[in-house]
């Protein structure tokens, strides 16, 4: 774990230049611990009433690890967009210390479980393969066939990106960081290029562990990314 946090701390070297290319348009945990309880939220997806499904798909980030039910990604977005006006459900399908290729092996399923197509994909994936030094052409042909299926079903896909570690050294962020934006434009995708941009720079805003954000991070987070989802779900 000091090898993570270590690892982790050294994005902060990285945001900045990142933070420029924002308008353009996640994640990192521990290998551990993987929070399934997602998986079963698929299932009471269709007892709401709601006009548009948005399904939240990634690690911990997006699972709210750390946090309560009611302080994750998912729901603190929906109360968001409810607040705008909309009728939405966000459903939380992230899983804890998944990497792109266990998101790419568990697509179908989630989606399958649904009682009806999404609207709109969230893809938060590919920080645990940067963490454990994945190689980075695995990481992206697996977010390519995670997109290739949401395509092949019809159904709208957005990113929120990671970047590489600088100590993991130039080559590697060489070939990890345009996987994004590389990706969003081939499959014309909105992009949210660092799903903790503006949050980790802040002590205050994180966990202890300084990895994942607090229910204060996750906050700011939302209030980054909003707009950006709102527009995709207004083109459908």
């Amino acid at each position: 774990m000091n090898v993570k946090l270590c690892i982790y701390g050294a994005l902060l070297l990285a945001v900045q230049p990142l933070a420029g290319c924002a308008n353009d348009g996640g994640s990192s945990e521990p290998a551990v611990d993987r929070n399934v309880g997602s998986e079963a939220e698929t299932a009471t997806a269709g007892r709401e009433e709601y006009d548009e499904l948005v399904v939240a798909f990634g690690d911990s980030l997006y699972a709210g690890y750390g946090l309560s039910q009611d302080e994750g990604f998912a729901p603190e977005l929906q109360r968001a967009l409810t607040e705008r006006g909309r009728s939405v459900r966000v459903l939380n399908a992230g899983v804890s210390g998944d990497t792109t290729a266990a998101g790419r092996q568990r697509l179908a399923f989630t989606l399958d479980g649904l009682d009806r197509a999404p609207d709109l994909v969230i893809v938060g994936l590919g920080g645990n393969d940067m963490l454990r030094g994945l190689s980075p052409e695995q990481t992206r042909e697996n977010l390519t066939a995670i997109l290739d299926e949401l395509e092949a079903r019809d159904v709208d896909a957005m990113l929120t990106g990671m970047v590489a570690a600088p100590n993991l050294g130039a080559d590697y962020a060489e070939a990890f960081n345009p996987i994004y934006g590389e990706l969003a434009a081939q499959y014309d995708a909105p992009l949210y290029p660092f799903f903790l941009d503006g949050v980790i720079q802040d002590p205050s805003l994180m966990l202890a562990d300084g990895i994942h954000p607090t229910a204060e991070g996750i906050d700011r987070v939302v209030a980054q990314l909003t707009d950006l989802v709102e527009t995709e779900l207004a083109e459908e």
